[in-house]
């Protein structure tokens, strides 16, 4: 027979667990969806922007039944694109994505990180990822062209949402 003592302290142990500090956002994946109208007239990253902390991996998925797409890091070593992800943060490229298929990366370094659609880049395919707390250095140096590599288009310019607009809201949505 188990004594009122044992199944209070047992009880207590159990409370005392679920009260145990735990971090499980820094071990979520956030998505972010690869998406296009039907007819493909319209294609687009969906957050276009996002902050998260540093070690948290982002997962892309292309949900476009229609085209396939890649995540490609604006790096020089990605077709000599200007860097505009913090220096010492490793570059990425997907390759192409068909429907439902997938890539992940984990990003460590604090900083600002654009990437695009290498087939859609000229119909403003682009996004923003904001990890930690980064400078008021890495905000001013992407607002326009960076310098050396090819130029980007200016209507992928215009798509990236803000740094101060992905501090305030986390999330970025346009679609």
């Amino acid at each position: 027979m188990i004594s009122r003592r044992c199944i209070l302290r047992i009880g207590g142990g159990f409370l005392a667990g679920l009260a145990w500090p735990r971090h499980p956002r820094a071990a979520e994946t956030v998505e972010i969806r690869m998406q296009g109208n039907t007819d493909g007239s319209h294609v687009w990253f969906d957050p276009v922007g996002l902050r998260v902390e540093p070690g948290r991996t982002i997962r892309w998925i292309n949900l476009d039944p229609g085209n396939s797409h890649t995540v490609t890091a604006y790096h020089p070593n990605n077709f000599e694109r200007p860097l505009r992800i913090p220096e010492g943060a490793q570059s990425w490229n997907s390759d192409y994505l068909l429907p439902n298929e997938s890539f992940s990366i984990t990003l460590t370094v604090e900083g600002v990180y654009d990437f695009f659609c290498v087939p859609h880049e000229h119909a403003g395919m682009v996004g923003r990822i904001v990890v930690g707390r980064p400078g008021p250095s890495s905000a001013s140096r992407l607002s326009a062209q960076a310098a050396g590599g090819e130029p980007i288009p200016e209507i992928a310019l215009r798509a990236f949402p803000s740094v101060d607009e992905i501090m305030r809201q986390g999330v970025v949505r346009r679609i």
